[in-house]
């Protein structure tokens, strides 16, 4: 199911009342983005997709999860105009076993068919953190806290567009978020296949 409006303004998850700016999560925390969008509700068949997009090596729906965020979002993207798209990186051994890294598969897609250039080793994973769909909101902060750390100078971007498959409470956003905008980054916004709900 396409994410419609209404939505919050800041994450993008789906909101229930179209006078309410920003969805429960993003009324309780801030965030170090300055926002993000998802194409499709995490739940049902799409759910099932990206399982196996990330774990049975479906390596061809990147086709179909990118073309349909340039149909759903590419003006978003466009009016944003982001001077680079980082995708969140998987830890080296994961990578390895898994052959590929779902969230630069995306990112390159659309660099391709976006002319935005793709830098998928500015930010590397330094720790081999617990799933996050096994974590309580609380316990996703905590894990994701000294994950990540910046690989390559990044002092000549302005805006930056972080990739990744999924947004559920925003911890890996936010990390990545985070570092960029202590580096120097002056707008970080991020782009995902599915959001959960923001209810």
């Amino acid at each position: 199911m396409v994410i419609e409006e209404p939505l919050c303004k800041r994450c993008g998850k789906p909101v229930d009342d179209d006078r309410a700016e920003y969805c429960s999560d993003c009324n309780r925390h801030e965030h170090y983005f300055d926002a993000g969008r998802g194409v499709f509700l995490y739940k049902g068949d799409i759910k099932k997709s990206i399982y196996n997009f990330k774990y049975n090596n479906k390596r061809e729906f990147v086709k179909f999860f990118g073309d349909e965020i340039i149909e759903n979002l590419g003006r978003w993207i466009a009016d944003i105009s982001p001077d680079v798209l980082i995708p969140v990186p998987l830890y080296p051994k994961k990578e390895r076993m898994r052959g590929y890294n779902q969230a630069e598969l995306i990112a390159r897609y659309l660099g391709e068919k976006l002319n935005i250039p793709v830098e998928p080793y500015l930010i590397e994973r330094r720790i081999n953190t617990l799933p996050q769909k096994e974590l309580s909101a609380d316990s996703r902060k905590k894990n994701m806290k000294k994950a990540f750390n910046i690989a390559e100078n990044i002092v000549k971007l302005n805006i930056a567009m972080v990739v990744d498959d999924i947004y559920t409470t925003g911890a890996t956003a936010d990390a990545v978020s985070r570092l960029l905008k202590e580096a120097g980054v002056r707008e970080v916004y991020v782009l995902t296949i599915c959001a959960g709900n923001g209810f």
